[in-house]
């Protein structure tokens, strides 16, 4: 039986774009009991109810800052997708306090109420900005993972099980570089933080399978994290406007040159299949081992820059045109 058949699945952040995508993908390609849509913005909630228009979708009102609401909605759920954050870099360092209160606080109580519920699985997705951290962003992210790691110690025998997702800049999402791009096109002038930067980035539909497919085989303690391509930023500002003027304004605060997302020392304790690297527990209590998957090189890293797959500028130029931005 398919993952997601028949099983009542509580999406977290369910009217951002990922959560608006995994419906989608959700509703046409699988065959789920229910969908319930949690979240903050009765606007955005109503919007996802008339585009998707279908019987299987619920819709609560809530913030994953208050444990009780998150407990009510959990109430005979199967399968918990945990998206919701507080994503924007520059927010977050303006308001470190709430920033804690949704990514840290907030994935607490989708642990306890999980665990309280007897729910089956939770798969938190996380981030390149978690590893080795350089903004509070990241620094919350990276204690989320630690988190729903752990969450499986507290869950003890029963069946609920916790993993993440960890992956990059997900192509043409709130926040992405290329709407400020195609916006600066018009004005014939395109700003560049860093000509050496390079980024990890996955397609919105290619990162909801891959969520799809990593909550069909995780055990429990797991991080996925897919193999995607790098692109760098000069590349896609060449395709987006070739013939409009560039000029490099120097890095932002809380921004890295290049991102990881896998470290030497996460690649100790990880493993590679086909189409993805599976960093597991590293305490030694922990027994979770892939019987599949080979070991990785000594000191191997996953980072941007020194990936093997790399998207050229013909690809790029297709992608956004994609888009319809």
């Amino acid at each position: 039986m398919n993952t997601l058949d028949n099983k009542v699945i509580l999406l977290t952040g369910g009217t951002g774009s990922f959560g608006n995508k995994f419906t989608e993908i959700a509703l046409k390609e699988h065959n789920p009991r229910a969908i319930r849509i949690f979240s903050r913005g009765e606007k955005k909630q109503l919007d996802m109810m008339n585009k998707f228009n279908d019987e299987r979708l619920r819709f609560f009102i809530g913030d994953v800052r208050d444990k009780i609401r998150l407990q009510r909605a959990m109430n005979d759920v199967d399968i918990v997708v945990h998206a919701a954050a507080l994503k924007q870099v520059p927010a977050c360092e303006y308001n470190p306090i709430e920033a804690v209160r949704t990514n840290v606080d907030g994935a607490i109580n989708v642990i306890d109420a999980a665990i309280d519920n007897k729910v089956e699985r939770i798969m938190a997705i996380s981030t390149d900005k978690a590893v080795h951290p350089v903004n509070l962003y990241g620094a919350t992210k990276m204690v989320a993972e630690k988190l729903f790691v752990q969450a499986n110690a507290y869950s003890g025998k029963t069946n609920t099980k916790f993993s993440c997702v960890r992956y990059g800049n997900v192509i043409g999402s709130r926040g992405s570089v290329i709407p400020l791009f195609l916006k600066q096109k018009k004005e014939g002038l395109l700003t560049i933080t860093d000509d050496k930067m390079t980024r990890f980035w996955i397609q919105l539909d290619e990162g909801v399978e891959f969520v799809i497919n990593s909550i069909s085989r995780m055990k429990g303690g797991e991080i996925f994290i897919p193999k995607i391509p790098s692109m760098k930023i000069v590349d896609l500002a060449e395709a987006i406007a070739p013939e409009a003027k560039k000029e490099v304004i120097g890095i932002r605060p809380g921004e890295k040159i290049h991102e990881i997302l896998l470290t030497k020392e996460e690649s100790l304790h990880s493993k590679e299949l086909d189409d993805c690297f599976v960093n597991e527990p590293e305490h030694p209590f922990w027994k979770i081992k892939l019987k599949d998957g080979k070991d990785l090189p000594h000191n191997f890293m996953y980072t941007s820059d020194t990936n093997e797959s790399w998207l050229t500028k013909p690809e790029l130029n297709n992608i956004v045109n994609k888009l319809n931005l």
